[in-house]
């Protein structure tokens, strides 16, 4: 038997070659068999009901544990009203969710009474609404569980699009002539669709899913 023709060899070799560039310039999330994961309407829910988005499992899941999965590019701060305790967020100006960029923004759970004492020793931004927590205390914050996410994408979203993702809404609220609220109570889901500007989805834990529902449906009656 005559060897193997070595101009066969270098031509077989050239076509694995080309075969395992197309798999390395191949994105992770196109893939077969390795689905993107992380992705807006990928929400799984627990026995109790507490919405996972993100990795981030709702009213269990600490800010600090976020902050760990999430990483380190973000902006730590009370945002406060005049009068009002505010609120601590967690801010990501630039997140990517399996391909879909946007804002994110996680919120902490913690009591009127202890937001108001966190601002007493943060720092103010000037004359505007934030105020950066005294390191002292970024173990306090990073201990209080995550109450609620809200994700900012660049894209504009429309009803249908939404339905298409997330399935047809429980209740639709038209809050005013401007926004529409379409409601996914089972997902810990609220879809803000804006016609003049950004939309939004809000994931909530079912007490402040069932609170904002009502101050909605307030609004509306």
């Amino acid at each position: 038997m005559s060897p193997f023709p070595m101009k066969y060899f270098f031509a077989l070799l050239l076509v694995i070659l080309f075969v395992v560039g197309l798999v390395a310039l191949t994105p992770d999330d196109e893939r077969p068999g390795e689905p993107p994961t992380g992705l807006p309407w990928q929400i799984e829910v627990l026995p109790d009901g507490s919405p996972r988005v993100f990795g981030i499992t709702l009213g269990h899941s600490t800010l600090g544990e976020a902050g760990e999965r999430l990483g380190s590019d973000r902006e730590l701060a009370i945002i406060a009203a005049p009068n009002e305790p505010g609120a601590l967020e967690m801010y990501y100006g630039h997140y990517s969710a399996g391909g879909i960029s946007g804002k994110l923004i996680l919120v902490a759970d913690l009591t009127p009474a202890v937001l108001l004492e966190l601002r007493e020793r943060a720092l103010q931004d000037g004359g505007t609404r934030r105020y950066y927590l005294d390191t002292g205390d970024l173990p306090i914050a990073y201990r209080a569980p995550v109450k609620l996410i809200t994700f900012l994408p660049s894209i504009d979203l429309d009803a249908d699009a939404v339905r298409h993702r997330f399935g047809q809404p429980e209740e639709t609220i038209e809050s005013s002539a401007q926004l529409q609220h379409l409601l996914y109570p089972d997902k810990g889901l609220d879809v803000v669709i804006d016609r003049n500007g950004k939309d939004v989805l809000q994931y909530l834990t079912p007490r402040e899913f069932t609170k904002l529902r009502a101050r909605k449906r307030g609004r509306r009656d």
